[in-house]
């Protein structure tokens, strides 16, 4: 959004919260060089897009893992010979009947 000084704004919803963390001194003092960059921003900013690649990062390891779990359990249903798993759940609904 835009301020009516023309400035950008970010507005947010919900509560928010604080954290700190340390720099090295000398990047502290390259930092306050450089004033005119909003140094919350930039930090916010990386945390996201750090937090979204993992996030993504893990969706596909996930799904790799499905992936596996799927062949693993194909493999065990094609070793089992003489078993028919519809022939199973059959026998088991005539005997709860």
């Amino acid at each position: 959004m835009i301020s009516p000084r023309g400035r950008l704004v970010n507005i947010y919803y919900g509560m928010s919260e604080v954290i700190s963390f340390r720099v090295r001194r000398e990047l502290k003092e390259k930092m306050e060089r450089l004033r005119h960059i909003n140094w919350s921003e930039v930090a916010r900013r990386a945390m996201e897009e750090t937090i979204k690649r993992e996030e993504s990062r893990l969706k596909e390891r996930d799904r790799a893992r499905m992936r596996i779990a799927a062949l693993r359990t194909d493999q065990l249903r094609r070793r089992i010979l003489g078993w028919s798993g519809v022939e199973e759940i059959r026998r088991w609904r005539e005997i709860r009947e």
